[in-house]
């Protein structure tokens, strides 16, 4: 497989890009680059930021340039990073009432039953591909096919933290309160955003998490 294409971003940061697939084994090339990057930081480095199919790194540009990063990146000798190797995290879920708001419409567009669409969910593989849009928020990758639904044409305010949506083939747990035009199938009472925390992020990318079902009384 090939290495991926750099492109500046500003002044002071490099896109690496894997192409635009997002699949597993891309994924892995993104992750390998950003541990062997981040196992022996140059002086001129600040940060990198994983996606899907890409790795954006930070850098000092007083004391680099595009040309030299980019040069630094293709002489990594970035591990092969095994993927299955990563934390799993199991996240409880209520489904029922108003933690799942858009589970019957959910069924009604899809052709299924309540049931079938909670199954559905419950069913997907789940990995943390990046973070974006609002702190704490991981997207996750590996909603079943049968549960794909595009975003609604507007979006619906009110929705708490901790709210579990989905829309095509992504999933995400909210961590404030904001207007979404995804579909809110449940609702968790695990933070994945812990602003005081030392680490205040719960997952890494990579990981893999677990729906599990309870009721309505663990919320």
């Amino acid at each position: 497989m090939s290495g991926p294409t750099f492109r500046p971003v500003g002044s002071g940061a490099l896109l690496a890009d894997f192409g635009g697939e997002i699949a597993e084994d891309v994924f892995a090339q993104v992750v390998s680059l950003d541990r062997a990057l981040s196992a022996q930081p140059p002086a001129w480095f600040e940060e990198a930021v994983p996606a899907y199919t890409s790795l954006l790194i930070v850098f000092d540009p007083l004391a680099t340039d595009h040309a030299s990063v980019a040069a630094h990146l293709r002489s990594l000798e970035a591990a092969s990073v095994d993927l299955l190797a990563t934390t799993t995290h199991e996240v409880p879920v209520c489904y029922d009432g108003d933690a799942g708001p858009d589970v019957a419409a959910a069924a009604q567009t899809l052709g299924l039953s309540e049931e079938a669409v909670i199954a559905a969910h419950l069913a997907g593989d789940y990995r943390v591909f990046m973070y974006g849009f609002a702190p704490g928020y991981a997207y996750l990758g590996g909603v079943p096919r049968d549960l794909h639904l595009p975003r609604k044409a507007a979006a619906v305010r009110g929705h708490p933290v901790g709210s579990v949506m989905v829309a095509g083939p992504q999933c995400l747990i909210t961590t404030l309160p904001m207007p979404t035009g995804w579909w809110v199938i449940g609702r968790t009472s695990l933070r994945v955003l812990d602003a005081a925390a030392d680490r205040p992020f719960l997952f890494e990318p990579g990981d893999r998490v677990r729906f599990i079902r309870v009721g309505a009384e663990a919320l």
